[in-house]
């Protein structure tokens, strides 16, 4: 099945940096003297391994501005923690691109203000768009900036195990092969067998995508994921939620073979733990994680100047070795170091990168009913 994008973007073009697009390169960046003046902190809420510390570090000693970080590990963690408070306590927030209609209704949001972002041509023009057209609430402008981009796919240690054929598939979580010892994150693990099933003759060809369309769709192809997971739970040796669950998994838990995101496995990789990430036969899904600005913001110039920090083509590129996902700023990978290029070659090999999987927009409808089998399978 042909994924696209709203808009008719391309898989491709949607996680390509678009080299042809025109990128107008900013000279040096200059933190505004309203922002010195003030210097201060910024909360910030994001997924866990996305800021180094040698990132913060060199933010703050430029700006003066000192991040207080609290990590994430889930879009269903970002929302409980701005619905909570209404927004106040966090000045940015990260949610993924295609959570638009679960924020829409919530008004914790307020849109960014391109005029003062000074180096906005950095970012990729694909991955822009789609806060223009999916995050532009009210017409109001967009409430989304890009931020980090990747994919989930299969990882395996490759000391222990190798997928058979050779060829990862969302299949080796299931199919024995690892004895018992995988891991999956459960709502995006269960999709991942619903593309197995796909191959295998137990789900027709596009039904995981045409399930995004309707409820009534979406229950019947659910009930046999959710089926085929039950029974297929033995293999199941650990739910992870985060990056650092996923590094435990492998290094500390005895896992095999699993269904992660490409950042923990890779920035092993790069530290020369024995563990490998790649798409499988099926598809990587492919998404992007943003910066969206709280409506109680209380630090709004630090906010806009950390936003420029991150639009910075050398520090984006620097933060890639260390936490191993893409960055939105093109040019960035020309900053980062040689391991990242080859685990990036390595795990999209051949046609990899034009069969990637962008994650649909995801409704509320889908969400809750997805949670709903979700439950019925890690609670079996």
């Amino acid at each position: 099945m042909s994924i696209k994008v709203k808009g008719n973007l391309s898989r491709r073009q949607f996680l390509k940096t678009g080299a042809a697009a025109s990128v107008v390169a900013t000279g040096p960046w200059v933190i505004s003297s309203k922002v010195l003046a003030s210097s201060g902190e910024l909360n910030v809420l994001m997924w866990s391994d996305y800021l180094p510390e040698d990132f913060l570090a060199q933010f703050n000693e430029e700006s003066g501005i000192t991040v207080n970080y609290t990590g994430i590990g889930s879009n269903e963690e970002i929302i409980n923690k701005m619905k909570a408070t209404k927004g106040k306590g966090f000045d940015i927030c990260s949610p993924t691109n295609v959570r638009s209609g679960q924020w829409v209704d919530l008004d914790l949001l307020q849109s960014w203000d391109y005029g003062r972002i000074s180096n906005l041509d950095n970012a990729n023009p694909a991955m822009l768009s789609v806060g223009d057209r999916e995050w532009n609430f009210g017409d109001a402008g967009s409430h989304w900036l890009p931020h980090i981009w990747g994919t989930e796919a299969v990882s395996w240690r490759t000391d222990l195990y190798t997928p058979p054929g050779g060829e990862p598939s969302y299949g080796n979580i299931w199919d024995g092969s690892a004895e018992g010892n995988t891991m999956i994150r459960p709502h995006s693990g269960m999709l991942g067998a619903g593309l197995y099933m796909e191959t295998i003759g137990e789900l027709e060809p596009g039904d995981v995508w045409r399930a995004y369309a309707d409820e009534g769709i979406m229950r019947p192809i659910w009930e046999k994921i959710t089926q085929f997971c039950i029974a297929n739970k033995p293999q199941i040796k650990l739910f992870w939620n985060d990056a650092d669950t996923q590094k435990n998994g492998f290094l500390n838990d005895g896992v095999l073979v699993g269904q992660t995101w490409d950042g923990p496995p890779l920035a092993m990789k790069t530290d020369g733990e024995p563990v490998h990430y790649q798409a499988p036969k099926e598809g990587a899904l492919a998404w992007v994680d943003g910066m969206s600005l709280s409506k109680s913001a209380a630090n709004i110039d630090q906010a806009y100047a950390f936003v420029e920090f991150c639009f910075r083509r050398e520090p984006a590129g620097r933060a890639i070795d260390t936490h191993g996902y893409n960055s939105a700023v093109i040019g960035a990978d020309a900053f980062a170091g040689d391991s990242y290029k080859k685990n990036f070659a390595e795990a999209y090999p051949g046609t990899a990168l034009a069969n990637l999987n962008p994650w649909p927009a995801e409704p509320q409808w889908y969400a809750d009913v997805r949670t709903e089998y979700r439950n019925k399978f890690v609670n079996a």
